[in-house]
């Protein structure tokens, strides 16, 4: 297959050149009807591109012309037998993941500190989902993934499970023994969802970690437009057929059922092209934003009072491989929380970053910088470090979750059950009926089903009262939580 071709994208460009009167949806018309300064912003070309789909220019529901062209193509790049387009993210594509293995009532194990799309789709399949706790990093603040031997226990306890869903990489970069654990859940003929969403170039250069389709797992969702180039909300969804155990055409059907009828050719020919890119390309980009992510990292690690880990951290279940172009740069010893820093960033320096939390921020380094913009950064931080270094008073790393609470209701069950509201201090041994996360370190501590104990009241309180981000509930005070009034357990 000739990765040069961008079917979709030239036949785009075909249809625009042809100017053809258009009685169809968008109503801009090429731009004809749309805002002018907005239209002079956004040009017209693009603009001539904002097209449906009409017979030409195939259909993602249904496609057999140049968006299967297209996905076939992507397929080839990303090792995979099948690609899908997602014009609605990640999340729609981790979303089709779950609810193409999943039906009411079955089990499907994932780690818990999950995207909220997970619980999404397992709310949406009525599915019960069988919690492994990720390896916590107690000298950074941070989570890790799920190991081989705590996935071993829950297969031991669920071997009926559906599923099992792995994070890979983590938001921080960094990578369990992904091969070990797909040929673990394989050996229970169980299939393995990845979410990918952080790991577009791992799949095209040797000295990044392996791949979800290199690992054979079953299916992986990949956001090509957080670091692969494409526009914000493009994804695709890569699924291995090898294996039996994921029916393509269920895929595809249950992609449809969740994905608009006005799908945007604009973020579709972004991911036709941007898979061009990095099939032509992507060795040579990615070794390039190696390279500058390791000299950010070595030139961070010469400033006083900030760390970013390396390959230092590697030789456990949980650190088995890095991708080193995630830079978390922990600030914990100049006093200060990540939360200060990327305001500080922001507002002398013009310089966004991609997190923060207590201890850290988090910089993505892309084939999008240069050494002008990591030089930036590098400058910015010295300058943090002259005036923080050893003048206020280190704050004590403590990341504690309480234990994962019982789960009493399918998360389904509770989140459509009737509710009442009660006052969280006194809500111990009720069910709740939404989510409750606390930041750091974005793990829930009670989602919808689980029965709220004394711990996880106290814990939640205590953040709050120090001023910590909590987020989920309706009532943002936390004063009042919404909870079960009345449904049937789950046996």
């Amino acid at each position: 297959m000739d990765q040069h071709r961008t079917p979709l994208f030239t036949a785009l460009k075909k249809h625009a050149a042809g100017n053809p009167v258009q009685f169809h949806i968008p109503g801009h018309k090429k731009g004809l009807g749309t805002d002018a300064e907005f239209r002079e912003f956004i040009g017209d070309n693009a603009l001539s591109i904002d097209l449906i789909n009409i017979a030409p220019l195939d259909d993602l529901h249904q496609p057999t012309g140049v968006i299967q062209e297209a996905q076939k193509l992507a397929a080839k790049a990303f090792g995979a037998d099948y690609t899908y387009f997602s014009v609605q993210g990640t999340s729609n594509a981790i979303m089709t993941m779950i609810l193409s293995v999943c039906s009411p009532g079955d089990k499907i194990i994932v780690p818990r500190n999950i995207h909220k799309s997970v619980m999404s789709a397992i709310i949406f399949s009525g599915a019960k989902p069988v919690f492994v706790s990720p390896v916590q990093d107690e000298n950074l603040g941070i989570d890790h993934g799920i190991t081989t031997s705590s996935l071993e226990r829950a297969l031991k306890r669920h071997p009926d499970a559906k599923g099992v869903l792995v994070i890979n990489p983590t938001y921080f970069g960094v990578c369990a023994d992904l091969r070990s654990i797909v040929d673990l859940a394989h050996s229970y003929g169980i299939p393995v969802l990845v979410d990918e969403a952080h790991g577009v170039l791992i799949h095209f250069h040797e000295d990044l970690p392996v791949s979800a389709m290199q690992a054979g797992a079953d299916m992986a969702a990949t956001s090509v437009h957080k670091l692969g180039g494409s526009m914000t909300q493009s994804s695709v969804l890569n699924l291995n057929a090898k294996t039996g155990l994921v029916n393509p055409q269920r895929v595809q059907t249950i992609l449809s059922m969740l994905t608009t009828t006005s799908t945007s050719y604009i973020l579709l020919a972004s991911l036709d092209t941007s898979r061009r890119n990095l099939a032509l390309n992507g060795h040579e980009m990615a070794a390039r934003t190696i390279a500058l992510s390791n000299y950010a990292r070595d030139t961070i690690n010469n400033i006083e009072g900030l760390y970013s880990f390396g390959k230092e951290i590697l030789g456990t279940e949980a650190t088995f491989d890095l991708d080193p172009t995630k830079l978390n740069i922990h600030v914990r010893h100049l006093g200060i929380t990540g939360y200060e820093t990327e305001n500080w960033l922001r507002q002398k320096y013009n310089i966004e970053v991609e997190l923060s939390d207590m201890y850290n921020i988090l910089c993505l380094i892309t084939p999008g910088d240069t050494q002008e913009s990591v030089d930036k950064l590098l400058a910015a931080l010295r300058v943090l470090s002259a005036i923080h270094y050893s003048k206020g008073e280190i704050y004590e790393l403590k990341v504690q979750v309480p234990e994962i609470p019982q789960l009493a209701l399918i998360p389904r069950d509770a989140f459509y059950a009737d509710t009442e509201l009660v006052p969280f201090r006194e809500s111990a041994g009720y069910i709740i009926a939404e989510f409750i996360y606390v930041y750091p370190p974005g793990i829930p501590i009670l989602l919808p089903g689980e029965i709220i104990t004394q711990d996880n009241i106290d814990y939640i309180i205590d953040h709050v009262e120090i001023g910590l981000p909590v987020k989920g509930p309706e009532d943002r005070s936390i004063t009042n939580v919404k909870v079960i009034v009345e449904a049937n357990p789950i046996s």
